[in-house]
């Protein structure tokens, strides 16, 4: 009894005592609390437990709002909600080895560097990414261990890919043998419409967060069969029905105008790249309120690949040329007819970290600064039904923040430069 009285006390002891909050104080010099408004002079950010709490005028005494609080002092900086790229793939990069790589990298090295990817892009100012193809589990269990908090990186939502045989997302390019042997272990290339019912809701029950289809061809496909439509409506169809079936939206590759309509027409939530939209695509993008991410970034590298390098095979320098000559062009028209535009970068074609230069290249083809940061914040959180959360810094809101010397307002290459990164409320870069 008495042994059973002293764990009682014991337990009552635990249970009463008061957990002290984690509080962050922000003195921010100059704060873009939500991107498409003007940003404010002196603001003070509290933080706590990771989650903002409240946006003050002036610089308010860090002691004042808790005796414990921690400032941080970015008083002389320039202050706004982290970066959100909606097309990255962080399991590699394009480069002279990746056959071999291909070969040769386990998993497991393979997972080793897509976290060290993944830190150059938490690094370089982008806290939420959305991976868009990638070896699902390993990019599953990445993305996991990141919200567990057992390793540091970016919000990561993952995808799920869908495709035809022999389309964009299928192997290519290798001997037969080694086609076959794919083949064979992957689940969700289809063929047909309940086909590829099948694997859009095999690719959600093994963990995609979304579906990305392949509605045209594309560059990197290592065979001469075009940007134009590969999957037919109905697979189509059936792809984004079984997906928003099971509560996700699906995300669609298309360069010519005809895969970019019948994947419009089908309902999905986003198109990838959209190098040859036009008026009857507009009209659809607007009606539907589909998101187009443009990925200026990587039709420059391929471009420049193609022009100055043989990494790329004789077909895929051709596509190169052709689309990265045409895409900035192409989405300064897109952008002018009221298209939504969601930041995205294709980050595994071009270098892993540099994400930001997407938006130099947006500014450069026509979209303003402001537009551009909101692009990467409200618009990019909208997409991914993350509003109430990311996007913003406003109370109630995660604390993903970063901050430069000054203003890319005003000159947009600050962007390239971050000097501090939040996320979740841990500091993970100060300079």
């Amino acid at each position: 009894m008495k042994v059973l009285s002293l764990l009682s006390i014991a337990l009552t002891s635990i249970l009463s005592t008061t957990v002290l909050a984690d509080t962050q104080v922000i003195h921010a010099g100059e704060l873009l609390a939500v991107p498409g408004k003007a940003p404010l002079k002196k603001q003070t950010v509290v933080i706590v437990d990771g989650k903002i709490k409240e946006v003050k005028k002036g610089f308010v005494s860090a002691k004042s709002i808790d005796k414990d609080a921690t400032l941080v002092d970015l008083s002389k900086s320039f202050v706004m909600p982290g970066m959100m790229d909606m097309h990255v793939h962080l399991q590699g990069e394009l480069g002279p080895n990746n056959d071999s790589e291909a070969l040769k990298m386990s998993s497991q090295l393979m997972q080793m560097r897509s976290h060290m990817f993944a830190m150059r892009t938490l690094n370089a100012g982008f806290t939420t990414v959305r991976d868009v193809g990638s070896s699902s589990q390993e990019m599953y269990a990445l993305r996991d261990a990141i919200d567990r908090g057992w390793m540091q990186g970016p919000t990561i939502i993952a995808a799920g890919g869908v495709g035809i045989t022999g389309g964009h997302a299928d192997v290519s390019g290798v001997s037969p043998e080694l086609m076959e042997f794919h083949d064979e272990s992957n689940k969700t290339v289809c063929n047909g419409p309940y086909d590829c019912r099948r694997a859009a809701r095999h690719a959600i029950k093994y963990g995609a967060n979304l579906i990305k289809i392949t509605s045209t061809g594309g560059v990197l496909t290592d065979r001469a069969t075009g940007t134009g439509q590969q999957m037919e409506m109905d697979e189509l169809k059936e792809v984004v029905l079984a997906a928003k079936r099971m509560g996700a939206k699906v995300a669609s590759h298309a360069h010519q105008e005809d895969g970019i309509i019948a994947a419009l027409e089908a309902g999905v939530a986003s198109i990838e790249h959209g190098t040859y939209a036009g008026k009857k695509s507009y009209k659809l993008f607007k009606k539907s309120g589909a998101y187009l991410v443009p990925t200026l970034l990587a039709g420059e590298t391929v471009l420049q690949m193609a022009k100055n390098t043989d990494v790329l095979s004789d077909s895929q320098k051709a596509k190169a040329i052709k689309v990265g000559t045409d895409m900035k062009g192409n989405f300064a028209k897109a952008y002018k007819a009221g298209v939504k535009i969601a930041f995205g970068t294709d980050s595994g074609v071009s270098k892993h970290g540099i994400n930001a230069q997407e938006a130099v290249l947006m500014y450069k083809a026509g979209m303003p600064a402001a537009q551009v940061i909101k692009s990467a914040t409200v618009n990019a959180a909208d997409l991914i039904d993350k509003s109430a959360s990311l996007g913003t810094i406003e109370a109630g809101k995660i604390a993903d923040i970063i901050a430069m010397h000054a203003s890319p307002l005003t000159d947009i290459n600050e962007l390239l430069d971050v000097d501090f990164v939040m996320k979740s409320g841990e500091v993970i870069k100060s300079k």
